[in-house]
Protein backbone atom coordinates (compact mmCIF):
# COMPACT_ATOMS: atom_id res chain seq x y z
CA UNK A 1 0.00 0.00 0.00
CA UNK A 2 0.90 3.65 -0.76
CA UNK A 3 1.74 4.66 3.10
CA UNK A 4 0.76 8.12 2.02
CA UNK A 5 -2.82 7.29 0.19
CA UNK A 6 -4.59 4.76 2.20
CA UNK A 7 -6.73 3.05 -0.22
CA UNK A 8 -3.85 2.93 -3.57
CA UNK A 9 -1.32 0.39 -4.27
CA UNK A 10 2.04 1.19 -5.85
CA UNK A 11 4.07 -0.32 -7.91
CA UNK A 12 7.46 0.81 -9.41
CA UNK A 13 7.95 0.31 -12.91
CA UNK A 14 11.44 1.26 -13.87
CA UNK A 15 12.11 4.94 -12.60
CA UNK A 16 8.19 5.36 -12.28
CA UNK A 17 5.68 4.82 -9.47
CA UNK A 18 1.91 4.03 -10.60
CA UNK A 19 -0.99 3.66 -8.04
CA UNK A 20 -4.56 1.79 -8.98
CA UNK A 21 -7.08 2.29 -6.92
CA UNK A 22 -10.74 0.37 -7.32
CA UNK A 23 -13.41 1.77 -9.93
CA UNK A 24 -16.29 1.94 -8.17
CA UNK A 25 -18.03 -0.75 -7.24
CA UNK A 26 -16.65 -3.19 -9.57
CA UNK A 27 -13.34 -5.54 -8.68
CA UNK A 28 -11.11 -3.85 -11.22
CA UNK A 29 -7.90 -2.08 -9.51
CA UNK A 30 -7.10 0.58 -12.30
CA UNK A 31 -4.06 2.67 -13.25
CA UNK A 32 -4.50 5.93 -11.80
CA UNK A 33 -3.34 6.95 -15.40
CA UNK A 34 -5.34 4.83 -18.16
CA UNK A 35 -4.49 5.31 -21.89
CA UNK A 36 -6.93 6.81 -24.21
CA UNK A 37 -5.99 5.02 -27.71
CA UNK A 38 -8.53 7.33 -30.00
CA UNK A 39 -5.58 9.72 -29.94
CA UNK A 40 -3.13 6.50 -31.24
CA UNK A 41 -2.33 7.23 -35.56
CA UNK A 42 -2.31 4.81 -38.15
CA UNK A 43 1.13 3.48 -37.87
CA UNK A 44 0.63 0.35 -36.44
CA UNK A 45 4.73 -0.17 -35.38
CA UNK A 46 4.21 2.94 -33.75
CA UNK A 47 1.13 2.33 -31.85
CA UNK A 48 2.67 -1.39 -31.04
CA UNK A 49 5.87 -0.01 -29.17
CA UNK A 50 3.85 2.92 -27.24
CA UNK A 51 0.79 0.77 -25.84
CA UNK A 52 3.95 -2.11 -25.02
CA UNK A 53 5.61 0.57 -22.95
CA UNK A 54 2.24 2.01 -21.46
CA UNK A 55 2.32 -1.37 -19.87
CA UNK A 56 5.88 -1.67 -18.83
CA UNK A 57 5.23 1.51 -17.02
CA UNK A 58 2.11 -0.08 -15.42
CA UNK A 59 -1.33 1.19 -17.43
CA UNK A 60 -3.47 -1.67 -17.17
CA UNK A 61 -6.44 0.36 -18.32
CA UNK A 62 -6.86 0.66 -21.78
CA UNK A 63 -9.81 2.29 -23.40
CA UNK A 64 -10.77 2.37 -27.47
CA UNK A 65 -14.35 2.56 -29.03
CA UNK A 66 -16.06 1.16 -32.12
CA UNK A 67 -16.71 4.34 -33.80
CA UNK A 68 -12.81 5.47 -33.66
CA UNK A 69 -11.16 4.26 -36.98
CA UNK A 70 -14.33 2.58 -37.95
CA UNK A 71 -13.36 -0.29 -35.45
CA UNK A 72 -9.56 -0.07 -36.72
CA UNK A 73 -8.32 1.20 -33.61
CA UNK A 74 -9.97 -1.40 -31.79
CA UNK A 75 -8.14 -3.82 -34.39
CA UNK A 76 -4.75 -2.27 -33.80
CA UNK A 77 -5.15 -2.18 -29.95
CA UNK A 78 -6.73 -5.95 -29.72
CA UNK A 79 -3.16 -6.84 -31.72
CA UNK A 80 -1.16 -5.39 -29.77
CA UNK A 81 -2.44 -5.71 -26.07
CA UNK A 82 -3.07 -9.79 -26.71
CA UNK A 83 0.10 -11.16 -24.73
CA UNK A 84 -0.63 -8.93 -22.22
CA UNK A 85 -4.30 -9.32 -22.06
CA UNK A 86 -4.23 -11.62 -18.55
CA UNK A 87 -3.02 -8.38 -16.83
CA UNK A 88 -4.40 -5.81 -18.37
CA UNK A 89 -8.17 -4.52 -18.63
CA UNK A 90 -9.70 -3.45 -22.11
CA UNK A 91 -12.54 -0.94 -22.41
CA UNK A 92 -14.71 0.21 -25.28
CA UNK A 93 -17.70 1.71 -26.39
CA UNK A 94 -21.18 1.83 -28.18
CA UNK A 95 -23.82 3.90 -29.57
CA UNK A 96 -22.65 5.67 -32.12
CA UNK A 97 -23.99 3.97 -35.88
CA UNK A 98 -21.68 4.71 -39.00
CA UNK A 99 -23.74 5.23 -41.99
CA UNK A 100 -23.72 2.89 -44.69
CA UNK A 101 -22.18 5.75 -46.86
CA UNK A 102 -19.27 6.48 -44.59
CA UNK A 103 -20.18 10.09 -44.51
CA UNK A 104 -20.78 10.17 -40.46
CA UNK A 105 -23.07 8.38 -37.37
CA UNK A 106 -26.13 8.62 -36.14
CA UNK A 107 -26.77 7.88 -32.42
CA UNK A 108 -28.09 4.22 -31.61
CA UNK A 109 -28.45 3.34 -28.03
CA UNK A 110 -31.25 0.21 -28.88
CA UNK A 111 -30.80 -2.96 -27.55
CA UNK A 112 -30.73 -5.13 -30.19
CA UNK A 113 -27.73 -2.68 -31.66
CA UNK A 114 -25.93 -2.96 -28.22
CA UNK A 115 -26.57 -6.79 -28.67
CA UNK A 116 -25.40 -6.77 -32.30
CA UNK A 117 -22.53 -4.31 -31.63
CA UNK A 118 -20.61 -5.98 -28.79
CA UNK A 119 -20.00 -9.10 -31.08
CA UNK A 120 -17.58 -6.89 -33.73
CA UNK A 121 -15.99 -5.25 -30.72
CA UNK A 122 -14.60 -8.68 -29.01
CA UNK A 123 -13.54 -10.25 -32.11
CA UNK A 124 -11.07 -6.85 -33.50
CA UNK A 125 -10.05 -7.04 -29.91
CA UNK A 126 -9.04 -10.38 -30.02
CA UNK A 127 -10.96 -10.92 -26.66
CA UNK A 128 -14.11 -13.13 -25.17
CA UNK A 129 -14.97 -10.39 -22.89
CA UNK A 130 -14.73 -6.67 -22.31
CA UNK A 131 -13.90 -5.86 -18.72
CA UNK A 132 -15.81 -2.27 -19.33
CA UNK A 133 -18.67 -1.31 -21.77
CA UNK A 134 -19.65 2.43 -22.19
CA UNK A 135 -22.58 3.65 -24.06
CA UNK A 136 -20.74 6.01 -25.96
CA UNK A 137 -22.89 9.28 -25.31
CA UNK A 138 -26.74 9.58 -23.90
CA UNK A 139 -29.89 11.75 -23.98
CA UNK A 140 -32.63 11.92 -21.60
CA UNK A 141 -34.73 11.10 -24.41
CA UNK A 142 -33.04 7.34 -24.96
CA UNK A 143 -35.12 4.35 -23.96
CA UNK A 144 -32.66 3.89 -20.87
CA UNK A 145 -33.98 1.01 -19.54
CA UNK A 146 -33.82 -0.99 -22.98
CA UNK A 147 -30.08 0.30 -23.16
CA UNK A 148 -29.81 -0.68 -19.66
CA UNK A 149 -31.33 -4.26 -20.35
CA UNK A 150 -29.11 -5.09 -23.30
CA UNK A 151 -26.08 -4.46 -21.17
CA UNK A 152 -26.94 -6.55 -17.98
CA UNK A 153 -27.95 -9.21 -20.39
CA UNK A 154 -24.31 -8.70 -21.90
CA UNK A 155 -23.06 -9.21 -18.57
CA UNK A 156 -25.28 -12.44 -17.46
CA UNK A 157 -23.74 -14.13 -20.74
CA UNK A 158 -20.22 -13.18 -19.92
CA UNK A 159 -19.24 -10.94 -22.68
CA UNK A 160 -19.03 -7.94 -20.81
CA UNK A 161 -17.89 -7.83 -16.94
CA UNK A 162 -19.10 -4.27 -15.78
CA UNK A 163 -21.09 -1.51 -17.79
CA UNK A 164 -20.60 2.64 -17.66
CA UNK A 165 -21.56 5.60 -19.40
CA UNK A 166 -19.55 8.07 -21.13
CA UNK A 167 -21.53 11.02 -20.24
CA UNK A 168 -21.16 15.15 -19.30
CA UNK A 169 -24.86 15.23 -18.93
CA UNK A 170 -26.51 15.67 -15.17
CA UNK A 171 -29.70 14.44 -16.29
CA UNK A 172 -28.64 11.55 -17.97
CA UNK A 173 -26.24 10.51 -15.45
CA UNK A 174 -28.44 10.39 -12.34
CA UNK A 175 -31.04 8.69 -14.71
CA UNK A 176 -28.24 5.84 -14.72
CA UNK A 177 -27.44 6.13 -10.76
CA UNK A 178 -31.22 5.86 -10.47
CA UNK A 179 -32.09 2.65 -12.67
CA UNK A 180 -28.81 0.74 -13.53
CA UNK A 181 -25.54 -0.79 -11.78
CA UNK A 182 -23.30 1.18 -13.73
CA UNK A 183 -19.38 1.54 -12.28
CA UNK A 184 -18.20 4.13 -14.45
CA UNK A 185 -18.92 7.45 -15.57
CA UNK A 186 -16.83 8.99 -18.19
CA UNK A 187 -16.48 12.90 -18.87
CA UNK A 188 -14.51 15.96 -19.97
CA UNK A 189 -12.98 17.19 -16.72
CA UNK A 190 -10.05 19.63 -16.33
CA UNK A 191 -9.41 23.27 -15.29
CA UNK A 192 -11.19 24.81 -18.34
CA UNK A 193 -14.53 22.51 -18.07
CA UNK A 194 -15.43 22.40 -14.20
CA UNK A 195 -18.64 21.77 -14.93
CA UNK A 196 -18.59 18.20 -13.03
CA UNK A 197 -17.81 20.38 -10.00
CA UNK A 198 -20.96 21.50 -9.81
CA UNK A 199 -22.87 18.04 -8.87
CA UNK A 200 -22.01 15.22 -10.70
CA UNK A 201 -18.73 14.40 -8.96
CA UNK A 202 -20.30 14.45 -5.34
CA UNK A 203 -23.51 12.42 -6.57
CA UNK A 204 -21.03 9.66 -8.03
CA UNK A 205 -18.72 9.31 -5.18
CA UNK A 206 -21.74 9.11 -2.69
CA UNK A 207 -22.86 6.81 -4.90
CA UNK A 208 -19.63 4.80 -5.58
CA UNK A 209 -19.35 5.15 -9.22
CA UNK A 210 -15.90 5.86 -10.33
CA UNK A 211 -15.24 8.81 -12.66
CA UNK A 212 -12.78 8.39 -15.60
CA UNK A 213 -11.95 12.29 -16.68
CA UNK A 214 -10.87 13.00 -20.29
CA UNK A 215 -9.39 15.69 -21.49
CA UNK A 216 -6.87 17.17 -18.64
CA UNK A 217 -5.43 19.41 -20.86
CA UNK A 218 -8.37 20.92 -22.68
CA UNK A 219 -7.36 19.97 -26.63
CA UNK A 220 -3.63 21.17 -25.58
CA UNK A 221 -4.78 24.85 -24.65
CA UNK A 222 -3.63 24.13 -21.37
CA UNK A 223 0.17 23.50 -22.27
CA UNK A 224 1.13 24.59 -25.29
CA UNK A 225 -1.43 25.60 -28.13
CA UNK A 226 -2.26 29.05 -28.93
CA UNK A 227 -5.35 30.09 -27.03
CA UNK A 228 -8.84 29.84 -29.27
CA UNK A 229 -11.78 30.33 -27.55
CA UNK A 230 -13.27 26.43 -25.74
CA UNK A 231 -16.36 26.05 -24.23
CA UNK A 232 -17.92 29.28 -23.07
CA UNK A 233 -14.15 30.86 -22.43
CA UNK A 234 -12.79 33.61 -25.03
CA UNK A 235 -8.98 33.14 -26.16
CA UNK A 236 -7.98 35.55 -22.90
CA UNK A 237 -9.48 33.42 -20.56
CA UNK A 238 -8.01 30.39 -22.22
CA UNK A 239 -4.76 32.45 -22.09
CA UNK A 240 -5.27 33.42 -17.93
CA UNK A 241 -5.70 29.92 -17.35
CA UNK A 242 -2.83 28.31 -19.61
CA UNK A 243 -0.71 30.93 -17.83
CA UNK A 244 -2.17 30.02 -14.42
CA UNK A 245 -0.90 26.22 -14.93
CA UNK A 246 2.46 27.77 -16.37
CA UNK A 247 3.21 29.73 -13.08
CA UNK A 248 3.12 26.88 -10.47
CA UNK A 249 4.45 24.19 -13.35
CA UNK A 250 8.35 23.21 -12.50
CA UNK A 251 10.87 21.04 -12.94
CA UNK A 252 9.59 18.30 -10.96
CA UNK A 253 6.31 18.78 -12.69
CA UNK A 254 6.06 20.58 -16.19
CA UNK A 255 2.88 22.01 -17.32
CA UNK A 256 1.28 18.57 -18.27
CA UNK A 257 1.43 17.04 -15.60
CA UNK A 258 -0.10 19.75 -13.52
CA UNK A 259 -3.50 19.24 -15.40
CA UNK A 260 -3.18 15.78 -14.66
CA UNK A 261 -2.75 16.63 -11.32
CA UNK A 262 -5.38 19.35 -11.12
CA UNK A 263 -7.95 16.58 -12.10
CA UNK A 264 -6.27 13.60 -9.95
CA UNK A 265 -6.40 15.67 -6.56
CA UNK A 266 -10.26 15.49 -6.98
CA UNK A 267 -11.52 12.80 -4.66
CA UNK A 268 -14.33 11.56 -7.34
CA UNK A 269 -12.13 10.92 -9.96
CA UNK A 270 -10.32 6.94 -9.99
CA UNK A 271 -8.28 7.89 -12.84
CA UNK A 272 -7.66 10.46 -15.88
CA UNK A 273 -7.61 9.03 -19.26
CA UNK A 274 -5.13 10.36 -21.18
CA UNK A 275 -4.68 10.75 -25.38
CA UNK A 276 -1.18 9.54 -25.77
CA UNK A 277 0.49 9.61 -29.17
CA UNK A 278 4.14 9.95 -28.11
CA UNK A 279 6.62 8.23 -25.92
CA UNK A 280 7.44 11.40 -24.17
CA UNK A 281 3.97 12.15 -23.81
CA UNK A 282 3.43 8.55 -22.25
CA UNK A 283 6.21 8.78 -19.97
CA UNK A 284 5.09 12.51 -18.84
CA UNK A 285 1.65 11.26 -18.21
CA UNK A 286 2.96 8.35 -15.55
CA UNK A 287 5.26 10.30 -14.20
CA UNK A 288 2.57 13.19 -13.18
CA UNK A 289 1.49 10.55 -10.67
CA UNK A 290 4.65 10.82 -8.31
CA UNK A 291 4.98 14.83 -8.92
CA UNK A 292 4.48 16.91 -5.96
CA UNK A 293 1.16 16.81 -5.32
CA UNK A 294 -0.98 20.66 -5.88
CA UNK A 295 -0.72 22.70 -2.01
CA UNK A 296 -3.75 24.70 -0.95
CA UNK A 297 -2.42 27.81 -2.76
CA UNK A 298 -1.74 26.38 -5.86
CA UNK A 299 -4.96 24.78 -6.03
CA UNK A 300 -6.62 27.95 -5.43
CA UNK A 301 -4.79 29.90 -7.41
CA UNK A 302 -6.09 27.87 -10.68
CA UNK A 303 -9.42 27.90 -9.53
CA UNK A 304 -8.90 32.03 -9.51
CA UNK A 305 -7.74 32.16 -12.85
CA UNK A 306 -10.83 31.78 -14.62
CA UNK A 307 -14.46 32.02 -13.68
CA UNK A 308 -16.03 28.45 -12.81
CA UNK A 309 -18.18 27.36 -15.36
CA UNK A 310 -21.33 25.68 -15.39
CA UNK A 311 -24.46 23.22 -17.04
CA UNK A 312 -27.11 25.37 -18.53
CA UNK A 313 -28.62 22.80 -20.40
CA UNK A 314 -29.02 18.81 -19.80
CA UNK A 315 -30.22 19.30 -15.84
Amino acid sequence: MCPDKPGHICFLYDIYTMEYIQLGKSDMRISRIAFGCMSLGDDYAGSENILHRAVDLGINFFDTADLYAKGLNESMVGKALKPYRQNIYIASKVGNQWRADGSGWDWNPRKDYILEQVEGSLKRLQVDHLDLYQLHGGTIDDPIDETIEAFELLKQQGKIRNYGISSIRPNVISEYIKRSNIVSVMMQYSLLDRRPEETCLQLLQENNIGVLARGAVAQGLLINKPPKAYLNYSPQEVEKAAAAIQKISNSKRNAAQTTLRYVLQHPAISAAVAGIRTIQQLEEAVGAVQTPALNEKEMAALKAAVVVNKYEQHR
